[in-house]
């Protein structure tokens, strides 16, 4: 055995956790992505899916999957910056860069992508990139990849983020990235100081929306549209895996910015294509946001809902106003075992262990969906109710 193998075989946590029964990864679905789905020849409550607007499974959404198919192939056999580049593409691009409000966008293969990709590329050595501690893990590979000097503030936490900029040099370039809606504690960024603070300290400030396109803002463009702060940020970047029902993820911002990505971005230019499917399956879905806003409706309503009850019953749910729900259980090993017991009484949920989190910070995460009847709602409550009592997490 070499000295990688020798260093590997000592990581045994996933081979521990399994020993004990309560692995809760790799969890194989035999569906479609629904509200229920079937695991293991049974069916399960789904509250562990990002796709927020339930739209992974609508007729429309599948057809235009299937059309692109049969008129384009099943892939573009290339990157976008020599042969993979299909009207397609261009035309997703045109509709994102209007429905965000920004002059121009590109599409990448994936939002980790995406970010990956801006982050690492936009910045100098004598610049600033500047983030939230909670960040996506795409942004926080982002920054790593940057030769700027990496600085981080305090969750949401404005007069740690003015201490941060004190630090910068007033000539150089500073980036702030910030999540919409924070991935893990369903919270939202306060746009409105960070803008505050940016234009006060003369930085710029690129905005996630993965969580929040089709959650808030008006027809679901996202936390920079709900606060009225669009033309005060710089980048807005989104995915498709969420609410647009498919994958990929796109940045959309000024003519310059965007060019100079296209040339410069390493994520975008050295990846293939997005698959013809997968962006005419986003497309689809943008245009089904666009025209039934009774669906986000029906999410707000979901969320409320699920809210008022979870606060009602006692459980700790934090600072979260999204339809991302989390139940806090502060112990690893509890997080594993609620999570299993939930499965056998038939409701799939995500558990949240470092390092998406701190170790005192493990929680279980509930996503809505806009399809969550009340019905399937009051029921995951109820397994909820019974999975924590029995092992002493509510009291």
């Amino acid at each position: 055995m070499g000295l990688l193998q020798d260093k590997l075989v000592r990581y045994d946590l996933p081979q521990r956790v399994k020993a004990k029964g309560v692995y809760p990864y790799f969890r194989c679905i035999e569906s479609e992505q629904h509200t229920e789905v079937t695991m293991s020849g049974r069916k399960v409550l789904m509250f562990g899916s990002n796709s927020y607007l339930g739209l992974t499974n609508h007729p429309k959404v599948i057809e235009a999957s299937i059309e692109a198919a049969r008129k384009y192939g099943t892939g573009c056999a290339g990157s976008r910056f020599l042969n993979g580049t299909l009207d397609l593409h261009l035309e997703l691009e045109k509709e994102l860069a209007e429905f965000v409000g920004k002059a121009d966008a590109i599409i990448y293969s994936t939002g980790f992508q995406v970010n990956l990709g801006v982050v690492s590329c936009l910045t100098g050595r004598e610049d600033y990139v500047i983030c939230d501690e909670l960040d996506h893990a795409s942004i926080v590979e982002g920054r790593r990849l940057s030769f700027s000097t990496a600085l981080k503030f305090k969750h949401n936490d404005m007069a740690s983020l003015e201490k941060e900029l004190q630090k910068c040099k007033p000539e150089s370039v500073k980036l702030i990235v910030v999540d919409g809606v924070f991935s893990m504690e369903g919270d939202i960024t306060d746009l409105p100081g960070i803008v505050r603070l940016a234009k006060q300290y003369n930085a710029s400030v690129m905005v996630d929306e993965a969580h929040s396109l089709g959650v808030l803002g008006h027809q679901g463009r996202g936390a920079c549209d709900h606060f009225g702060l669009t033309g005060d940020v710089d980048l807005i970047m989104g995915t498709f895996s969420k609410s647009l029902a498919s994958i990929g993820g796109f940045i959309a911002a000024d003519e310059t910015t965007i060019n100079y990505l296209r040339h410069n971005s390493r994520s975008y230019m050295f990846s293939a294509s997005s698959t013809p499917a997968a962006t005419a399956a986003a497309k689809a879905a943008l245009q089904i946001m666009k025209t039934e806003p009774e669906r986000i409706q029906r999410l707000w309503d979901n969320t409320n809902y699920a809210l008022e009850n979870f606060r009602k019953l006692g459980f700790e749910i934090g600072r979260t106003a999204t339809p991302i729900i989390p139940l806090y259980v502060r112990d690893m090993e509890k997080t594993f075992l609620v999570t299993r017991m939930l499965f056998d009484e038939g409701v799939f949920v995500n558990p949240v262990v470092p390092p998406a989190c701190s170790p005192e910070d493990t929680l279980i995460r509930i996503a809505l969906m806009a399809t969550h009847t009340m019905e399937q709602i009051d029921h995951a409550i109820e397994k909820l109710v019974k999975c924590f009592k029995a092992l002493d997490i509510l009291k």
